[in-house]
Formats: structure tokens, sequence, C-alpha cells
């Protein structure tokens, strides 16, 4: 592995999370209301108003680690990393989600090109450009946005860049590394969900765990990444988990729900309905429940947590 994909396999996964930012925090009902909070929750008797979690000022924080990581692997003699983005077509949501990521990576020192090509290249020509990016040593992480043109095979092209270069974390060798327990580079939203639970002292420890959806680029990381043993080589939470999808019958659903201490709703569809809800406030029409519970309607920007003493944790912010 060339030194500069070392260093960008090191700092790639925390990057991912970076990629999208916004929304503010506030705490209604609780003294210093106007004090922004992202970590440090812990269980207690007592029931409290919503608390929102700010995912800008977490990612601010985020933002300065990797930024002074970047800066001290540069300090120690090793090459800025350089993220390459292969974009196909002109979908204006992709071109918009490849635009944050070139900030995003500026932002935290890190140098990105695009790699235009029209909606009707083929996958062999899209090959060629992963392989050439491969063997480029200047190239530290590559990325093909998604989705790809329906002529072309997504997972073909996924595991047509090398694993250590595999930023998004789809190559077949890198999902098998992750349900190995093993270090690799996590699925963005994945990555993103798990260092939530971290940084906000979710207990996940001996928990039963509900995750609603079982795509391969979410649902599915994120349950690998509860379950596993929290003392192998990449530590897990340890959980005990149940997998729901669109063919759960409701009652099951609500059975599965009732009993889950921790709920992860990644189903990428709005109007999901779950035996416990998350709190109400601007962000969506939501009721307070005694679960803790990390609501992920992707297309809405609204995350929620909330734990089994009460406390409601709304995390606001795009993951």
């Amino acid at each position: 592995m060339a030194v500069p994909a070392r260093g960008f396999y090191l700092l790639g996964d925390r990057v991912s999370r970076m990629l999208a930012q916004g929304g503010s925090a506030v705490l209604p009902g609780v003294p210093g209301a106007d004090r922004r909070v992202f970590r440090g929750f812990r269980s207690s008797g007592v029931r409290h108003d919503a608390i929102i979690i700010s995912g800008t000022e977490m990612a601010r924080q985020i933002q300065k680690e990797i930024q002074r990581g970047v800066e001290s692997w540069i300090s120690l003699g090793n090459r800025r990393p350089h993220l390459s983005i292969i974009l196909v077509g002109d979908n204006p949501a992709s071109h918009t989600y490849v635009r944050k990521k070139i900030r995003a990576a500026s932002a935290v020192g890190i140098c990105s090109e695009i790699v235009l090509k029209p909606k009707d290249v083929s996958q062999e020509e899209l090959l060629d450009v992963t392989d050439q990016l491969n063997m480029d040593p200047s190239v530290s992480g590559i990325l093909v946005q998604l989705p790809l043109p329906d002529h072309v095979d997504e997972r073909t092209v996924c595991n047509g860049i090398a694993p250590e270069k595999d930023v998004d974390g789809f190559h077949i060798i890198n999902i098998g590394r992750l349900c190995l327990d093993q270090h690799s580079l996590i699925p963005a939203t994945a990555s993103a969900v798990w260092e939530i639970i971290k940084r906000t002292g979710i207990e996940t420890f001996g928990k039963n765990v509900v995750v609603a959806g079982r795509s391969k680029n979410v649902g599915m990381p994120i349950a690998m990444l509860l379950h596993t043993d929290g003392e192998h080589e990449r530590p897990g939470g340890d959980a005990t988990v149940t997998i729901a999808h669109r063919y759960t019958p409701k009652e099951q659903l609500k059975i599965h729900t009732q009993l889950a201490d921790v709920i992860i709703v990644a189903a990428g569809m709005q109007n999901v309905k779950m035996s416990k809800s998350p709190p109400k406030h601007s962000g969506g029409r939501v009721k307070m429940a005694t679960k803790s519970l990390i609501f992920l309607p992707l297309k809405s920007g609204l995350s929620v947590l909330l734990n089994p003493s009460g406390f409601c944790h709304c995390f606001t912010g795009r993951i």
C-alpha cells in the first residue's frame, strides 16, 4: 500500500461522516438552554424535556480533529491526502452531494478532484478509470458517486476500487472485514450512527436493538457494528440486534420495538410507523417515548436519540 493511501485509510471513515452538515441545537426546558450540547448524556431516573443535539456542533468538533490529524500526518513528511471522485451523468442530486464532499475535504486540508463522465459512459471505461486511479500513488482515496446509470453494474464498479482506497467502504473486501470485526473503511452513514452513539453516551452493551432497514450501505453495516464483540479487533456494541424490513409483519414489528432498548430507523423513506416515536419539536411531529431511538429519515435531515431514562436526545443535521 502506498504511504499516502495508508494515511487516507486512517482518516477516510471520519472524513465520510463530515460530508454533510446542518442544523442547530437548543435545550428546551433545561437550564442553560442557549448552550449547544452534543455529548456526555447519561441515564437518570428523572424525566426531562427534549434535548436537541447539534449536528453542526458535532460536525465542527470532528472537523477540527480530522484537520489536526491531516496536518500531523503531513508534518511527518507524508504527502497530503488526495480524494478522487468519479461522477457520472448530470443528476442534480449527485452533483450537489459531490460539491459538498469537495468542500468538506477542502475544509480539513485534503486535496480533491472530480472525474466527470457522461451518462452513456461504458462500464469498461469506468473500470479503466478506477484502474488508473488505483495505480496513481498521488491518489489516496477514491469514491464513485451513486447511483450509476442502469447499464452499469454498481457492484462491479465498486469492486474495481482498491480496498485501501475505497472511501465509501463498499468494496466486497471492506464489507467482509466489517463482518469479521476487522479494521476496514466503513460506509459513511453507518459510521456516523456509530460515532453519534459513542459521543452521546448511548449504552448498547447487553441491550436489545432493532434496526428498521436492511440496505447493504446503511441498515446492514449498522447492525454489524452494533452486535459485534466490543473486545474484537474492530470493537462493536455488544448488543442483541433484530433487523426489520418492509416484509416484517406490522404486529411483529410492534412487538420487536416494544422489547427494544434502542431503535434505529434507517428505512430511507418517510412516514415509517413505529410503536414508539421521537418527541415533538419544530423538526416534525413526534411524541415522547422511553426508548433509545436513533431516527434516520434520510431525506428530511432529522435524527433523534432517546434513552431509557426518559431523556429525549434530538440530533439535528443531516448525517
